[in-house]
C-alpha cells in the first residue's frame, strides 16, 4: 500500500516446547506462520479469528513484547524486529495496546492519575502540574470524571477500567494502537459505548487501529478492512463490506453463519465446523482448514492455497475457483 503506516512480511513465531518428559527433543509450535499484510495510515485493520489462531501472538510481535522467529515489521518505514535501547523505548511511544482485561491489566494499588501518568514519567515527558492537566484532559478525552483520578481500580465499573486502559494508551500520543479484544469482558450494553469511543478517539488523536477479536460482528462495527486467521495463517484479507457481502474461503463463510443478524429475513443459514481446531504442533498437510472443510477438495490434502487476490483488494488463500 502506498502510505503504509506498518507492513508485515512473512512473519514467523515458533515456540520450541518439549512433548516427552526428560526427552532433548523440541518440537517447534508455529503460532504464526508466514503472515503478511499491510495497514494505511488513519485505517482500523480488523483481525478475527478463533481462540488458538495466533491473533494475540501477531499483537505482541507488532508491539515487541515478543520478537519473531522470522520475517519483517516495517513501522513508519524502519524495520523494527531488532530494536533495541534508545531506538526502542522511542517506539513505545508511537505503539501502545489497549489490553483485553480491563482489571489484571491495572495495577490494583495505583490510583487512575498514577496510571494514566506512569507513560508520561516513565518517558520524561510531562511533570508536575504540566502532568496533572494531561492526565485530567485524557480522563476528559474518554468520558471519565476528572475528580475521580484519585479512585483505585476497584472502584471503577469494568467499562469505566476499559477508558482508564484507553487514557494511558493515549498518553504517549501514538501513531497506532493495537487493540487485542478490548470489549470480550465487557457487557454487551457497555462494549458498543466504548466502541464507539475508539471511533471517536481514532479522529481525534489521528489514529491507526490493529483491532484484534474473536467476534466478527464487533470486527465489523469498528473496522475498514477485515483480515481472518486460521492456525497461524491469514486466510483471508478484504474491505469490510466486501468480506460480509461475499467471502471466498469457506472458513470466513462459516464465520459469518454464526452472526446473528436484527433482521430475520438476511438471517444466513448456519454453516457447523466439525472437530476442532487442528494443533500447531503438527498440523495437517495441504490446506490447514481442510480436516473442517465443508468443500474440500483432493488437492486441499496435499497442496497449501497461497493467499492471492480472487478481486480487487479480497484476498483468499483457497483452491475454489467462484
Amino acid at each position: 500500500m502506498n502510505d503504509a503506516l506498518l507492513s508485515v512480511h512473512n512473519l514467523t513465531r515458533f515456540f520450541p516446547i518439549r512433548t516427552r518428559p526428560f526427552s532433548r527433543k523440541h518440537d517447534l509450535l508455529k503460532a504464526l506462520d508466514g503472515v503478511t499484510f499491510s495497514i494505511t495510515r488513519g485505517e482500523t485493520l480488523g483481525l478475527v479469528g478463533e481462540s488458538g489462531c495466533g491473533k494475540t501472538t501477531l499483537g505482541r510481535l507488532i508491539t515487541l513484547l515478543d520478537r519473531a522467529t522470522s520475517g519483517d515489521i516495517i513501522f513508519d518505514g524502519v524495520n523494527i524486529v531488532d530494536l533495541q535501547g534508545p531506538e526502542l523505548k522511542k517506539f513505545r511511544q508511537a505503539v501502545q495496546l489497549i489490553f483485553q482485561d480491563p482489571y489484571a491489566s491495572l495495577n490494583p494499588r495505583m490510583t487512575a492519575e498514577a496510571i494514566i501518568a506512569e507513560p508520561l514519567r516513565v518517558h520524561g515527558l510531562a511533570q508536575g502540574k504540566e502532568r496533572r492537566q494531561q492526565v485530567a484532559d485524557l480522563m476528559d478525552a474518554v468520558g471519565l470524571r476528572r475528580e475521580h483520578m484519585r479512585r483505585y481500580p476497584h472502584e471503577f465499573s469494568g467499562g469505566q477500567r476499559q477508558r482508564i486502559g484507553i487514557a494511558r494508551a493515549l498518553a504517549l500520543r501514538p501513531k497506532l494502537i493495537v487493540a487485542d479484544e478490548p470489549v470480550s469482558a465487557l457487557d454487551v450494553s457497555i462494549q458498543a459505548q466504548i466502541l464507539n469511543l475508539l471511533t471517536d478517539l481514532q479522529d481525534t488523536f489521528n489514529l491507526t487501529y490493529l483491532f484484534i477479536s474473536h467476534d466478527l460482528s464487533v470486527v465489523g462495527h469498528t473496522s475498514d478492512r477485515i483480515a481472518v486467521m486460521y492456525l497461524g495463517k491469514i486466510v483471508e484479507l478484504a474491505d469490510r463490506d466486501a468480506l460480509f457481502r461475499r467471502p471466498y474461503h469457506p472458513y470466513t463463510e462459516a464465520l459469518l453463519s454464526a452472526v446473528p443478524h436484527p433482521d430475520p429475513s438476511r438471517r444466513r443459514d448456519h454453516i457447523p465446523l466439525h472437530g476442532d481446531v487442528p494443533s500447531p504442533i503438527d498440523p495437517p498437510p495441504g490446506c490447514p482448514f481442510h480436516p473442517r472443510c465443508p468443500a474440500k477438495m483432493a488437492v486441499c490434502e496435499t497442496h497449501a492455497p497461497v493467499l492471492e487476490e480472487k478481486a480487487a483488494g479480497h484476498s483468499a488463500a483457497c483452491h475454489l475457483k467462484r
